[in-house]
C-alpha cells in the first residue's frame, strides 16, 4: 500500500521476512513501536503485551483467539491488566487497515486501495469486513478496524477515534453487541454535529426473541426491537445487508446524514418506473407528483405522448440528446430533495455503452444545476462497472447498485438526528429471581401512581367474593390471581351478570372481580421493562389476547417525551383505528400518553421494579383504563 515508515518484524530465528530485516526480540528493536501486530498464541500474547507496555509502545492488536469467547474470561482479564494504559484491540481480532496513509496491521488479504478521504468501517466480524473491502461499487474506504472481543477498547472509543480524523466522512458498523450504549450515544451525537453519518448492521437480533418470555412485552420488545429503537433514537441508520450498508455509506460519504424525504424517480421505461413505485411502497418512501410548473415545462420538452408523473417514464424520444435530457432531469430534480435516475449501461465486454453517456452526463449536470443529490441507479448491481462508479463518485455523484438495495439505502440515509443530549438509562444488573405481583397488587400500584383501573374487589375464594362484589355493576370480569398469563391458564371469565355458580380455578391464589370497561375504541398494550444493555424500554401497540399475533408494536428506549410517544403511536399499522377511522370516534391519546409517561416514572423512581405491563389498556374517546396488569419486581 506504499507505506513509507519503518516496519520491524520480530522473530526469534529468522534473519528477514519478505526482504525486511527481522529482529530476534522486542528488546532488540531500535525503539518503542507506535503500533504492533501480535501474531503469537494466547499465552505468549500475555508476555508480549507486558513487554510492549513496559517499553512505552503506542498500542497493539491481539490476534490470537481462545479468551472470553471460549469461556476463558480470567485469561482475558489478565491480558487487560498487563496492557495497563497501552491501548489494545481484541483479543481475537484481525486488526486495522489505514487506506489514507497506507498503514496496515492485518493478517489477511483485502480488496481496498489508497484514498485521500473516505468512510471508516468497524466490525466485530473480521470475515464480514474483509468481504466489504472486496466491493466494486466505487465506495472510498479510509479505515477498516476490527473490535474482536473488545476487552479494553470498545466500540465507542474506536468510533470516536476514527471519526476524529477529518478525512473520514462517515462510519459503517457491523456490530453484535454495543457494550457502552450511553458512550456510543455521545459519539453518535458528535458525529451528527460534525455532519458525519453512521450506518449499522446489528446482528444477533433473533436469539433474545426466542427466549421464553414471562409477558407479552418481553416477547415483543426482545431481540432486535430494543437495539433498533436505540439506533433510531441516537440518529444511527440501520440496514439489514452488507450491500445496503455499502450503498448507504456512498450517500453519507457525499451528502452527509438527513437526506430529504421528497423524492423523484426518472426512468426511460414504464416497467422501471412501475418497479420503483412497487418496491418503494413497503419502505414508505415519498414520491409526490410534480408541481404545475414542472408539469408544463416537462410536457413542453417531452411532447404529448409522455405522461408527466412521479416516478416519471420519459420514454426515449430524447435519448441521445444531451441538452434536452439535462433539461428534463434538472426540471424534475429541482422540485424535490433528491432524485433517482434508473440507468443500466450495457456490459462493455459484449456491448457498446457509448449511447448511455449523454444520459449519465445529464445526471451529473442536473445535480450541479440544482444543487440536489442525483443518484444513478442500476437495477442490477453488476450493470455498473467499478471504474465508471469511481469516476462518478469523484464527480460528487453516488451511483447506487441494485434497485431494491438503492431504495433501502435512500431510506436509511433519511435518518434524522437524535434528540440533543439524550442518553439511555444506566442498566441495572439483576442477579436473583424476580417476584410476580398478582393483578390486584399490580393494579393497586398503578392506581397509586395515578393510572385509572376498573372498580373491583378481591377475596380468597369465589364464595367469599360473591358477597364482596354486590356493589359492582355488571357486566363483570372474574379473574384468578397468581398467573402471568391468565387467559392461557383458563383463569379469566368475562361478561358475567352474576358470580353465582362460578367454579373455582385450579392454581389460583385468590380471586378478583371487576366491572368491565365498555365503549372502548381499542385495546392497547403498554409495557415498560428493564433492559440489560439499553437501561429500559417502553413498548406501545395493539394488545389484548392477540397482542403477539398482531405484533403491531413500537419499542422506544427510555427516557422518552410525550411528543416521542405520540410519534411512536402514529407509526403503528393500526394507527387509523385510534385516529377516527371511517367516522369512528378518536381515541383519547392524551390519556394513553400520560399512562405511558407514568410507567416511565414508576421505573425511574423504583429500582426494584423490573417490568410493568398493561394489557389491555382499554381506550375510549375520553378515557384510558388498565383492564389487566402484570408487574415483576426484584426479590428483596
Amino acid at each position: 500500500m506504499g507505506f513509507d515508515g519503518p516496519v520491524w518484524p520480530v522473530h526469534p530465528t529468522r534473519d528477514q521476512i519478505a526482504g525486511v530485516r527481522c529482529y530476534p526480540s522486542l528488546a532488540d528493536l531500535p525503539g518503542a513501536p507506535d503500533a504492533t501486530f501480535i501474531g503469537v498464541n494466547r499465552h505468549a500474547t500475555l508476555d508480549v503485551v507486558t513487554e510492549l507496555a513496559g517499553m512505552g509502545a503506542g498500542g497493539a492488536i491481539c490476534f490470537a483467539s481462545g479468551w472470553r469467547e471460549t469461556g476463558d474470561g480470567d485469561l482475558q482479564d489478565r491480558l487487560v491488566s498487563r496492557a495497563g494504559t497501552m491501548p489494545i484491540l481484541g483479543p481475537n481480532c484481525y486488526g486495522v487497515i489505514n487506506y489514507l496513509d497506507g498503514a496496515l496491521l492485518w493478517p489477511d488479504q483485502h480488496g481496498g486501495r489508497r484514498v485521500a478521504r473516505g468512510v471508516a468501517l468497524i466490525s466485530q466480524s473480521s470475515n464480514i469486513v474483509i468481504n466489504l473491502t472486496m466491493q466494486a461499487r466505487g465506495l472510498p474506504i479510509a479505515y477498516v478496524a476490527c473490535l474482536g472481543n473488545a476487552a479494553q477498547v470498545g466500540l465507542a472509543q474506536l468510533a470516536r477515534a476514527l471519526l476524529a480524523d477529518e478525512r473520514v466522512t462517515a462510519l459503517g458498523l457491523y456490530i453484535e453487541g454495543l457494550g457502552d450504549a450511553a458512550g456510543f450515544a455521545t459519539v453518535a451525537e458528535a458525529a451528527q454535529t460534525a455532519g458525519k453519518g453512521i450506518v449499522a448492521i446489528k446482528s444477533g437480533k433473533t436469539a433474545a426473541a426466542q427466549t421464553a418470555a414471562a409477558s407479552h412485552t418481553a416477547s415483543l420488545a426482545g431481540g432486535g426491537a430494543a437495539s433498533s429503537a436505540y439506533l433510531r433514537q441516537i440518529g444511527v441508520a440501520e440496514v439489514n445487508t452488507p450491500a445496503e450498508l455499502l450503498e448507504t455509506l456512498k450517500i453519507l460519504h457525499l451528502h452527509g446524514p438527513g437526506l430529504g424525504r421528497q423524492l423523484c424517480a426518472v426512468a426511460c421505461s414504464g416497467g422501471e418506473a412501475g418497479l420503483v413505485a412497487d418496491l418503494a411502497a413497503p419502505l414508505a418512501l415519498e414520491f409526490p407528483p410534480p408541481g404545475p410548473a414542472q408539469v408544463g415545462h416537462l410536457a413542453a420538452t417531452l411532447g404529448p405522448l409522455v405522461t408527466i408523473a412521479n416516478p416519471l417514464d420519459y420514454q426515449t424520444f430524447i435519448w441521445g440528446d444531451g441538452p434536452r435530457t439535462t433539461e428534463v432531469f434538472a426540471t424534475m430534480l429541482a422540485g424535490y430533495d433528491a432524485g433517482l435516475f434508473i440507468i443500466d449501461p450495457p456490459r462493455p465486454d459484449r456491448c457498446d455503452p457509448a449511447s448511455f453517456a449523454p444520459a449519465l452526463d445529464a445526471i451529473v449536470a442536473a445535480a450541479r444545476a440544482t444543487g440536489k443529490p442525483a443518484f444513478p441507479v442500476a437495477s442490477l448491481p453488476e450493470n455498473f462497472e467499478e471504474d465508471r462508479a469511481i469516476a462518478l463518485m469523484d464527480q460528487g455523484i453516488a451511483p447506487l447498485m441494485g434497485l431494491e438495495t438503492a431504495l433501502a439505502a435512500v431510506r436509511a440515509a433519511q435518518v434524522t438526528a437524535g434528540r440533543a443530549g439524550w442518553r439511555n438509562w444506566t442498566p441495572i444488573a439483576r442477579t436473583g429471581p424476580l417476584t410476580l405481583l398478582d393483578e390486584a397488587a399490580a393494579k393497586a400500584r398503578l392506581a397509586a401512581a395515578g393510572i385509572a383501573v376498573p372498580r373491583g374487589v378481591t377475596a380468597p375464594t369465589i364464595t367469599s367474593l360473591q358477597s364482596a362484589a354486590h356493589d359492582l355493576t355488571p357486566p363483570l370480569a372474574l379473574k384468578g390471581l397468581g398467573f402471568a398469563h391468565k387467559t392461557e391458564a383458563g383463569a379469566v371469565r368475562l361478561q358475567l351478570v352474576t358470580l353465582d355458580g362460578q367454579e373455582q380455578m385450579p392454581g389460583a391464589i385468590g380471586y378478583l372481580a371487576e366491572e368491565m370497561v365498555t365503549d372502548a375504541i381499542a385495546e392497547l398494550l403498554l409495557g415498560a421493562r428493564r433492559d440489560p444493555v439499553y437501561g429500559a424500554t417502553l413498548t406501545l401497540g395493539f394488545g389484548g389476547v392477540a397482542a403477539e399475533l398482531l405484533a403491531d408494536t413500537v419499542t422506544l428506549v427510555l427516557p422518552v417525551t410525550a411528543p416521542e410517544i405520540a410519534d411512536a403511536l402514529r407509526r403503528l399499522t393500526l394507527w387509523p383505528l385510534l385516529d377516527g377511522y371511517r367516522g369512528r370516534p378518536r381515541a383519547d391519546l392524551g390519556a394513553v400518553i400520560r399512562t405511558a409517561l407514568t410507567l416511565q416514572e414508576m421505573l425511574a423512581t423504583d429500582r426494584m421494579l423490573e417490568e410493568i405491563e398493561i394489557n389491555p389498556l382499554m381506550v375510549g374517546a375520553d378515557f384510558a383504563v388498565a383492564a389487566d396488569a402484570v408487574i415483576w419486581k426484584d426479590t428483596p
